[in-house]
């Protein structure tokens, strides 16, 4: 079993910056994949930004704007959100798997760990 707890979520304007950090416990040494992904009250789970061995993966809405990384040291997955938009406010969520198939998808249904989420709300 493999467990992610969400940090750095909070309010801020449009224009602004946050970082959010997943930790990793339990087998992290099983894991090939992590990612976030969000979700807005009666929508679904959208990817946002995934990272598998030295790749990563942006959604279109993301790009150029949002950076993920890893200390795997750590066993931390990062987003550095910039230039945050009021369409960005959401739930985020870390998630995590062994296949790769997520990550290169983008894919909500590939991944079998999560995390309980974050807010972020971005105001105008």
């Amino acid at each position: 079993q493999v467990q992610l707890m969400e940090s750095g979520g909070g309010s801020v304007q449009a224009g602004g910056s946050l970082k959010l950090s997943c930790s990793a416990s339990g087998a992290t040494d099983r894991i090939n994949c992590m990612g976030w992904f969000r979700q807005t009250p009666g929508k679904g789970r959208e990817g946002v930004a995934t990272l598998w061995d030295d790749n990563t993966n942006n959604a279109d809405s993301v790009k150029g704007r949002f950076t993920v990384s890893k200390d795997n040291a750590k066993n931390t997955l990062y987003l550095q959100m910039n230039s945050l938009k009021p369409e960005d406010t959401a739930t985020y969520f870390c998630a995590a798997d062994w296949s790769r198939n997520g990550c290169i998808l983008l894919r909500t249904a590939d991944f079998d760990y999560w995390g309980q989420g974050t807010q972020v709300t971005v105001s105008s």
